[in-house]
């Protein structure tokens, strides 16, 4: 099938990636059909292949690239060596990158059922590199002492589950900045913790 005019892949490709992005978050995955995808982006429906083998494959791409800029972002700061610093950078971190994200937070979370066997387990294996160094931190500091945790596993789960929800109520523009938001999420991930005001 011939290309719509105006249509070339450097420029199209990203805007079906957007388009796949914001029906999945609106919508649903399931709910959101390939001829809708094309509709959004201003081809046919056929030139959607030129970018894409199916529906899956966009929905694996947005979440693999999700959790790939997710720990490239990880990978690029220094870490600090005390478990305290470490964890106020996590912290910190995770706010300010899925608060910039809403509709990629939204699909990560609520559209992994929707993921093939195979593309899931990929997804799946990423998210626990990325849970496992939040891990890693809060074992050095119940080893060091600077942090009382019953559980670092469940407690890993339970921060991460706490910092990802700001995505529910954020908006630039609001009450809080988000750098009081992080101020206030910081004070509450210490004390979850048991660091010392």
């Amino acid at each position: 099938m011939a290309r719509t005019q105006g249509s070339h892949s450097g420029i199209t490709g990203p805007r079906v990636r957007a388009a796949a992005l914001s029906l999945f978050a609106q919508h649903g995955y399931a709910a959101v059909s390939m001829r809708q995808i094309a509709r959004e982006v201003g081809v046919q429906a056929g030139a959607l292949y030129n970018y894409t083998p199916d529906k899956q494959s966009l929905l694996f791409d947005l979440m693999k690239t999700h959790m790939d800029e997710l720990l490239a972002t990880r990978a690029s700061l220094e870490t600090p060596t005390s478990p305290v610093a470490a964890l106020e950078t996590f912290t910190r971190l995770h706010l300010r990158f899925h608060s910039e994200r809403p509709d990629e937070v939204f699909i990560a979370y609520m559209e992994l059922r929707n993921l093939s066997p195979d593309n899931f387990s990929e997804v799946e294996a990423l998210r626990r590199a990325y849970e496992d160094q939040l891990e890693a931190i809060l074992r050095a500091g119940v080893e060091s002492g600077d942090f009382t945790v019953a559980d670092p596993k469940i407690t890993t789960m339970a921060v991460i589950a706490m910092l990802t929800g700001v995505n529910t109520w954020f908006r630039e523009g609001g009450r809080l900045s988000l750098s009081e938001v992080e101020q206030i999420y910081w004070d509450m991930v210490r004390q979850a913790v048991g660091i010392a005001a």
